[in-house]
């Protein structure tokens, strides 16, 4: 009998991985976002205490970007059932939204 594999069964996602950028160096430029994880921040500078990963496609190279964005986090809290998707990512004002 061969033996089950973890793959086949385990629920837990991987990590994200990709060359970290900095948010504010796609700004307005289309990317394929490919996956995202919200966990508990580890600095707590931000208003919710959530940190949102983002993982995404860029160029053919995977990359990902971490914020403190509220108005992400519930974007993808609604969208993220949808990824993959093609997306830009604006700044109005003081906070940065999907388009």
């Amino acid at each position: 009998m061969t033996p089950k594999r973890f793959a086949d069964f385990a629920q837990e996602a991987g990590p994200l991985d990709g060359e970290k950028v900095k948010l504010d160096s796609i700004l307005n430029i289309e990317i394929l976002i490919t996956g995202y994880k919200i966990k508990k921040s580890k600095y707590g500078a931000s208003n919710s205490g959530q940190c949102l990963t983002v993982q995404f496609e860029q160029d053919g190279q995977r990359k990902i970007f971490f914020t403190g964005s509220e108005v992400l986090a519930q974007q993808f809290e609604k969208y993220g059932n949808e990824i993959p998707f093609a997306a830009t990512i604006k700044r109005i004002d003081r906070y940065y939204t999907l388009s």
